[in-house]
């Protein structure tokens, strides 16, 4: 493996990657930040923030490789886009479910430790439903509908907003950042999606605005919490050969969530949990993370080349 990391490409890259999300999270701050932003049509609930975050912003990275591949003449070998799905179908299988199990772990956790904020009455759920609806349905059977429409349909329509992501950090910077190691890629590569993460966190994205240290903490456990998820990430794009399961695992993620909120009553730090973002709601993925820097680490020499899974 070439002990050189490809510099200038891997800084054009980030010049546009960070250039343009930072650019549009500074034009949705200006013009009321995520709170307070206009509505696309009056009446309709869809802010100009929502939308601008979930193209513009989450497309960042994936215009960024488009861009610096183009401008380098690097060409698209190594693009990570073939599925592969027939040799990796099993970290797509990973992808789509390893992030719900591990969001309910972490939450069953963070209960465990503060209990008082365990709403075992659904109220949160039960103010969401509708008054005076004409069917009555029980609210533990609404709650097995979410979380089954969660895991099970979720990720399908969120991939389409999580290739953005994933298609720029796991489908081009990994792969600029692995001769480092794959444990020290994985890592920067981690580093590097939290602080991607900080205008929106600063205007109250994930954690909201009411918490200890304002918003520098934000960022902080956003770049913890985009390590352990990213290793998770980087090894089933590259055990599997393509972008395609990190793309499923981001979104599976991204469904399951909010969950946690039908959950929750009283108010719990943000930092902490019972969200997945949170130190303690993401110890699932740290046990993850730690368990594939393990795998990594025992790597036989002949086995190291297939963490980078099946060739273009």
């Amino acid at each position: 493996m070439n002990s050189n990391l490809d510099l200038k490409r891997i800084f054009i890259f980030l010049a546009f990657a960070f250039g343009i999300a930072w650019i549009t999270g500074g034009y949705i701050y200006l013009n009321g930040g995520l709170s307070d932003s206009p509505e696309i049509f009056p009446g309709s609930g869809v802010t100009i923030a929502f939308i601008l975050i979930a193209t513009v912003y989450m497309f960042a990275p994936a215009i960024a490789n488009v861009i610096t591949r183009l401008i380098t003449r690097e060409g698209w070998g190594n693009a990570y886009l073939r599925p592969h799905f027939k040799q990796g179908w099993k970290f797509w299988l990973m992808g789509w479910f390893l992030p719900p199990l591990l969001t309910i772990f972490g939450g069953l956790v963070f209960y465990l430790i503060f209990p008082a904020n365990f709403d075992s009455e659904l109220s949160t759920l039960a103010k969401m439903m509708p008054e005076n609806s004409p069917v009555n349905i029980p609210l533990q059977s609404i709650l097995i509908i979410n979380i089954l429409q969660a895991i099970l349909i979720s990720p399908v329509i969120n991939s389409i907003f999580t290739f953005g992501e994933e298609f720029g950090w796991r489908g081009y910077l990994l792969q600029k950042l692995l001769p480092a190691g794959e444990t020290k890629a994985m890592i920067k590569l981690g580093i590097i999606w939290g602080a991607w993460h900080a205008p929106v966190i600063m205007m109250g994205h994930n954690y909201g605005l009411d918490y200890t240290g304002v918003p520098w903490t934000g960022i902080l456990a956003m770049t913890w919490f985009c390590i352990v998820v990213g290793i998770l990430l980087s090894w089933i794009a590259l055990k599997g050969g393509s972008v395609w399961p990190a793309v499923l695992g981001h979104a599976s993620l991204n469904g399951i969530a909010g969950v946690a909120i039908f959950f929750t009553k009283g108010n719990p730090s943000t930092l902490l949990g019972p969200m997945p973002t949170g130190v303690i709601g993401g110890i699932g993925f740290l046990f993850a993370a730690i368990l594939i820097l393990l795998i990594i680490r025992n790597q036989s020499p002949s086995s190291t080349a297939e963490l980078h899974g099946i060739s273009e």
